[in-house]
């Protein structure tokens, strides 16, 4: 196997060539650090590179496999980066904050603890947006990070570092966050799988619940198979966690060897109030309905009639507002950022306490909406991508206007909490990969898993690839 196909070879086939000693975990480390040395400066997804701690890992690991036959975790070996929300111990944690750059985690977060237990070589940190607030990764003193697919254009956020890692071949598979569209946002302008499970899925262990419980953990794949295992590495209940869920029946992964049987699929191609999607993610959206509807499954349009989407937006803003308070001055924040952080000041328990209350309550009529279906077929994004810097020159407010419309089908499932995943379903005229958005009832991720395999079966974009990255 040449060392551009095993860069793009599936993570858990990577973890079975490792087991079965065809290569070692050094080998595989070393190959995606030369890939990251080559690539990255064009990418910008990793913002800090752990070469020496994961070579001494590999060849640690790789020193294991020749001396013992115990039992291997199920990903041993295969490379993976660590968004940098999530602290690695001895690895920075800056949150994309320039002032924090320096500062080194002392402690592994939860995430990274199964992470490691899992097997995962960790390479280093990639790149988010400041505080993972904004749904493209531009930081002020950070390189922008892009799609490989078209380098004048944005990979998303704010888990576009590792949506871009795993486009471009940096590694096979990452975690990210998505509490407005995080994961789903970067896979859809990356051309990759990504899967935002329900609340209480994943531990936001050793804290309690952020922005109301609309942030969890996901992962971001190029099959949905990797990403699916991943998410059992990634899940389970820890004590004193406000929100759990019953273990499900089956592992993920082998959700991902099931059929869904004929399942009932509403979908929709315009976010009301917003309007329609652009034509590129309308056209996506009735493709993957006709290919749906082909495949045995019943398929009809579906109308939000008990709500708006725009319920939602003041009282999410305004969440999203007193998270920003995080304890760092706002001078050293940028715009918007600053913007909410300034305004977190004068907000009021009261306020928050209404606010909290207000999206219970969309979140209510949502679920109810969905109900009537097993499976709910979106856009995961108004147009398929924004130019890196497009709107570098706006005002605070003119950026969370644009911000609102472009990400508006992903964060109402956040509020929600129903579990959602953004597929790859085509290119648009400008060779920017195109998203469609499958979400599912509440807890039942293993639907939506089968039924988004039962498409890559058909689509195969898991055998696409950039050009920058061949």
């Amino acid at each position: 196997m040449n060392p551009t196909d095993l860069a793009f070879t599936s993570a858990l086939e990577q973890a079975r060539l490792i087991r079965e000693k065809v290569i070692s975990p050094l080998e595989l480390t070393q190959l995606y650090l030369d890939r990251i040395e080559r690539l990255d400066p064009q990418v910008g997804a990793f913002f800090h590179v752990a070469a020496e701690q994961a070579l001494q890992d590999a060849q640690a690991k790789t020193e294991f496999l020749t001396q013992s036959g115990a039992e291997l975790p199920p990903f041993f070996g295969v490379p993976t980066g660590i968004k940098d929300l999530n602290s690695v111990q001895d690895m920075p944690c800056c949150y994309g904050v320039k002032l924090l750059r320096n500062r080194i985690a002392s402690q592994d977060d939860l995430v990274t603890t199964k992470m490691k237990q899992a097997g995962f070589v960790i390479l280093g940190k990639t790149s988010t947006s400041q505080l993972g607030a904004l749904p493209y990764v531009e930081p002020p003193g950070f390189a922008p990070t892009r799609t490989p697919w078209n380098l004048a254009y944005s990979a998303g956020g704010s888990s576009g570092g590792s949506g871009a890692a795993v486009a471009a071949g940096l590694c096979a598979v990452a975690p990210g966050t998505d509490g407005g569209g995080s994961v789903r946002i970067p896979a859809a302008c990356c051309g990759v799988v990504g899967l935002k499970p329900s609340r209480g899925r994943v531990s936001c262990a050793p804290v309690d619940e952020y922005f109301s419980g609309c942030v969890v953990s996901g992962t971001l794949a190029r099959s949905v198979a990797d990403g699916a295992a991943l998410l059992d590495v990634l899940s389970g209940y820890e004590m004193g966690d406000p929100y759990w869920l019953p273990e499900p029946e089956h592992s993920f992964l082998e959700a991902t060897q099931r059929e869904p049987g004929k399942l009932r699929i509403g979908f929709a191609t315009q976010i009301p109030p917003l309007g329609e999607a652009a034509a590129d993610c309308r056209e996506a959206v009735l493709k993957t309905a006709h290919l749906l509807e082909s495949i045995g499954h019943w398929v009809e349009p579906m109308e939000f009639g008990a709500f708006e989407f725009s319920e939602m937006i003041e009282p999410f803003r305004l969440t999203w507002q007193i998270h920003s308070d995080v304890g760092i001055p706002g001078i050293f924040l940028e715009k918007v950022n600053r913007d909410l952080w300034f305004k977190a000041q004068f907000f009021r328990a009261g306020q928050y306490i209404r606010v909290r209350q207000q999206l219970y309550a969309f979140a209510r009529r949502v679920v109810q909406v969905c109900s009537q279906y097993d499976v709910i077929l979106l856009p995961t994004l108004m147009y398929p991508d924004l130019k890196v810097g497009a709107w570098k020159r706006l005002s605070a407010q003119q950026i969370l206007q644009k911000v609102i419309h472009w990400i508006a089908p992903c964060p109402a499932f956040n509020v929600s909490g129903q579990p959602a995943i953004a597929l790859p379903m085509g290119f648009s005229s400008e060779g920017i990969p195109v998203s469609v958005q499958l979400v599912g009832r509440p807890a039942d991720e293993a639907t939506l898993i089968s039924l988004a395999r039962q498409l890559e079966a058909i689509v195969e974009w898991q055998k696409q690839r950039p050009t920058i990255a061949i």
